[in-house]
């Protein structure tokens, strides 16, 4: 098995757009489990494991302390890691299926604070295309608390800044959101003057953000420019697009704003919006303008 690990990071790293430490943790969890079972059965080939080896390394685990957390973490990045085998036909069954995780103790969203989101958003290097592209995507994303998904789906037309607005979600689930001026303004800069730069001469691409090839950016591309901006930011803890949507949440929330209109504005179906807090009824448009720290 051990052959096989570096063609895995690679994997990771650029299919799946992992960063560097959720990498290193992946790859930990699969070193560990591969010495298990070299010492412990004199396993060596992918395809001799069996769930038995997976239960009883979880076990291993928690005898020595081991929080759920990470035992659970641990599974994760073996599911993982022989999904990534079962691709490449390396083996024809999948020794963690039906591999029960212990439950991990619920922790708090992770949420940036204000000057850290100053901080964020103003990073991107403003003097290149990229980097106004970069800044609307950021502004757009702490704006609104769309998912990443939703962001790099986004067409021309699903932007108006001149009425500050945008459109997004799939058929049966659109939203129509309020964005503020930062947001309106990097969302016009962009589309009116340095979009066509990352646009093919003959290009009929409808996407509104679009990398250096004049496609439609991807949820790996704009992870790698999320991180980027961090580092530059001078953010030490490791964040993920996630980590705006719970921004954008939380700080509309502290400033006194109806838990239920944000919720409307995530585009939740149930109300997951209750982990930020809990205020009364008003209208969306005026709960955003009102308490959104970027209204204005």
């Amino acid at each position: 098995m051990k052959q096989t690990i570096h063609a895995y990071a690679l994997y990771l790293e650029d299919d799946k757009g992992m960063s560097s430490s959720t990498l290193e943790s992946y790859l930990r969890d699969v070193d560990k489990f591969i010495e298990f079972a070299d010492k412990e059965y004199g396993i060596r080939e992918a395809d001799q494991v069996r769930r038995t080896h997976v239960v009883l390394f979880a076990g291993q685990l928690k005898q020595a302390g081991r929080a759920n957390a990470t035992i659970a973490r641990s599974i994760v990045s073996l599911r993982s890691y022989f999904h990534f085998l079962m691709r490449r036909g390396d083996i024809i069954q999948d020794p963690t299926f039906d591999v029960e995780a212990p439950k991990a103790d619920k922790t708090p969203p992770q949420v940036l604070t204000i000057p850290e989101i100053e901080q964020l958003l103003t990073a991107p290097d403003i003097r290149l295309p990229q980097g106004v592209r970069d800044r609307a995507m950021l502004e757009l994303l702490y704006a609104t608390g769309i998912r990443v998904s939703e962001l790099i789906a986004l067409d021309i037309r699903d932007v108006q800044p001149g009425m500050r607005f945008i459109r997004c979600g799939g058929a049966g689930k659109e939203r129509i959101l309020p964005i503020g001026a930062p947001a309106a303004h990097w969302a016009s800069v962009y589309v009116e003057e340095f979009r066509n730069q990352l646009l093919k001469t003959d290009s009929d691409e409808h996407a509104l953000f679009v990398n250096v090839s004049g496609r439609r950016l991807t949820r790996q591309g704009f992870w790698k420019l999320l991180k980027k901006a961090a580092v530059d930011a001078g953010i030490s803890e490791e964040i993920t697009p996630h980590t705006l949507r719970h921004s954008f949440a939380a700080h509309l929330i502290a400033n006194g704003a109806d838990t239920r209109a944000v919720q409307d504005m995530l585009g939740h179906v149930e109300q997951p919006g209750q982990q930020y807090g809990n205020h009364g009824r008003k209208t969306m448009k005026e709960i955003y303008e009102t308490h959104h720290p970027r209204a204005r």
